[in-house]
């Protein structure tokens, strides 16, 4: 069993930026795809952003425009979610990701593995 904890989330205001983490335990991350989603109040989950295994590719929801990065350090088995540019709709509940099979994930369907969530809140 994979256990995924999240880090990083806060206060920000807009135009700032954070950086959230998750670390694996209970087995190497370094064989999982791993992604990030996010869930504001009163919507669904929705698909951010996703890194493969040995971290050599990587794929983006259209509407970041950019402004997020994912990464990932094996050797700390660590994924990070770079965030730059924050707006007050980038609000919610952000979610780490793991997928025992696929190299990307890209909906919620193909995920195995969800942290608890990190809050990130961006402020006018």
């Amino acid at each position: 069993q994979v256990q995924l904890v999240e880090s990083g989330g806060g206060l920000v205001q807009a135009g700032g930026s954070l950086r959230l983490s998750c670390t694996a335990s209970g087995r190497s991350s370094s064989t999982l795809g791993m992604g990030w989603f996010r869930q504001a109040p009163g919507k669904e989950r929705e698909f951010l952003a996703t890194i493969n295994s040995s971290g050599t590719g990587t794929y983006y929801a259209g509407s970041l425009k950019g402004r997020f990065t994912i990464s990932r350090d094996n050797a700390k088995n660590t994924v990070y979610l770079q965030m730059n540019s924050l707006n007050t709709e980038d609000t919610a509940v952000y979610y780490c990701a793991g997928s025992r099979v696929r190299d990307y994930i890209t909906y919620t369907s193909l995920v195995d593995y969800w942290g608890q969530g990190t809050l990130v809140t961006v402020s006018s």
